[in-house]
């Protein structure tokens, strides 16, 4: 679709209400797809590729709050009045900020491992850091450094524990691939949109709002996450016991607390 923040790809799956995904770094709508495939079932899925994502155009000063705004305008485009809205990782802060600024269009709100204030992922890194962005870079981790992608990923210590939690790790990993058509969106929410989120009014939002986080994620702080839940005014908090930033072996937690909300 072209909006005023120029084109914007989509993909989704699924018939019934909608809802909008705002996916995690290095993904896109293809991995937006991917890591709500098993979460969000019996709804229509709609996952845009926030800026500088594959097909998406990346606007010159671009902002969680424009992203934001290009959402919208892409519901405009779908003819769909109101939606509810899932924010995934870096995702979190175009979520919050359609919450912010067209409370009227968001029926619940949900975030997944969120980035939030205080979060290590709200700081953005070392300008080196960009280096690593590259697919050269993320193959030789991948197939010489396996525990570091693991780490990069978010997996705690000791998983995978079975073949499903190997079997999820592996999709998230090669969902990745290749990293060129994702690399200006990736360095966006790293150096720009992920630290917005610090300056962002959490006590202004007024839609139901879920915070799913588990309590063994190594990569966005769970305390962060209980913080910003606790100064939503309509927040729920869901704290995984474990499974860290890809809730791990919490899929069927996850779906059921995912339905249930947005049934109320």
């Amino acid at each position: 679709m072209r909006t005023d923040w120029g084109l914007v790809e989509y993909a989704e799956r699924g018939a019934g209400e909608p809802v909008l995904v705002s996916h995690g770094i290095f993904h896109g709508c293809d991995g937006g797809l991917l890591a709500t495939r098993e979460e969000i079932t019996g709804l229509r899925v709609i996952v845009p590729s926030r800026f500088g994502y594959l097909g998406s155009a990346m606007p010159a000063d671009a902002s969680a709050a424009e992203q934001a705004d290009a959402f919208v305008a892409l519901l405009d485009l779908l003819e769909i009045t109101r939606a509810d809205v899932v924010g995934i990782s870096a995702g979190t802060g175009a979520a919050l900020q359609t919450a912010l600024r067209h409370p009227g269009r968001v029926g619940h709100l949900v975030v997944s491992s969120g980035n939030w204030p205080g979060s290590p992922t709200a700081q953005a890194p070392p300008q080196w850091a960009k280096a690593f962005y590259s697919d050269p870079a993320m193959w030789a981790m991948r197939t010489f450094v396996p525990p570091m992608m693991g780490r990069l990923m978010g997996v705690p210590v000791g998983f995978p524990r079975d073949e499903n939690d190997a079997r999820r790790m592996e999709e998230m990993l090669e969902s990745i691939f290749p990293l060129e058509p994702r690399r200006e969106g990736a360095v966006f929410d790293a150096f720009v949109s992920n630290p917005q989120v610090g300056e962002y009014p959490l006590e202004d939002i007024t839609v139901p709002t879920l915070v799913i986080h588990a309590a063994d994620d190594p990569l966005a702080s769970p305390e962060a996450a209980a913080a910003a839940a606790g100064r939503i005014p309509a927040a729920t908090l869901v704290s995984l016991p474990s499974g860290g930033h890809l809730g791990l072996g919490q899929t069927g937690r996850v779906r059921e607390e995912i339905s249930g909300f947005l049934e109320t």
